[in-house]
């Protein structure tokens, strides 16, 4: 398809030319159908947390939490949580371009913790010798010692290792966003909520509920990483009115009762 071409231009400046593209915007975008995006409830949100442990539950938290997408949300590193300002950086997103979204009040004590195990994980890294994390745009060459700094390691790392062929040496990557998603499947069907819901729903469901909540829709914009407020304004068919609009049948059926 067109999107898998302009997905493989990508892959191959980034990875193999390792070249910034930049912004090649709606290039080989074709047309799409106006669907309108799954969401949840609070409350069903709420379920979902609850059937998930440990670091896929703080996954799934930072998801719904920012508004991050599951390979943003996979890549993340330890330099880009800010808990004194509580936010999270989202580097190279769609688009190529880095945003400051949410980190949640609530999960920054488990989040802390969580970097300690990170870090604890590294220094056993180190004193094998290893402990490099892969770096982007070939950033090995001009800092060959940064690979090894704590800030630079993964948030959600791969339980193994794997040889970099930019960097020529072992380095521990982050998990797979298959690792989420099929933690989020899982959770969703044990809840017997009856949406197809997914790691991008709890996306849609951060944006919806901002909205509800009465933020404004430029803010919600930028927190989302959209390039056009038209894009952000399709949670507005989607929101939960204050008010909701009464069918004309229910009023119908009063009036006979």
């Amino acid at each position: 398809t067109q999107n898998q071409a302009k997905n493989a231009i990508v892959f191959l400046y980034r990875h193999v030319l390792e070249k910034e593209l930049g912004d090649i915007g709606d290039i080989l975008a074709p047309s799409k159908p106006k669907r309108l995006p799954v969401v949840l409830s609070r409350d069903e949100v709420a379920i979902i947390l609850s059937l998930m442990k440990d670091t896929k539950r703080l996954a799934a938290q930072i998801l719904y939490g920012g508004g991050l997408r599951v390979t943003e949300c996979i890549s993340l590193r330890i330099k880009d949580l800010d808990f004194d300002r509580q936010q999270i950086t989202v580097r190279h997103s769609k688009g190529a371009k880095d945003r400051v979204t949410i980190m949640p009040r609530s999960i920054i004590p488990e989040l802390r913790d969580h970097v300690n195990t990170i870090h604890n994980l590294h220094i056993a890294d180190l004193n094998r010798g290893l402990g490099h994390a892969p770096l982007p745009f070939a950033l090995h060459r001009k800092y060959p010692n940064i690979s090894t700094e704590l800030g630079w390691q993964f948030i959600f790392p791969s339980r193994s290792l794997a040889r970099s062929r930019t960097q020529s040496k072992l380095v521990r990557s982050h998990c797979s966003a298959s690792y989420v998603q099929k933690a989020v499947r899982e959770a969703v069907r044990e809840s017997t909520i009856p949406k197809h819901a997914s790691c991008h729903t709890l996306r849609h469901s951060f944006a919806t509920h901002l909205l509800e909540a009465g933020t404004d829709i430029r803010k919600v914009q930028s927190l989302l990483g959209h390039a056009s407020v038209r894009t952000t304004m399709i949670y507005l068919h989607v929101m939960e009115r204050a008010v909701p609009i009464e069918s004309p049948l229910d009023r119908l059926a009063k009036s006979t009762k």
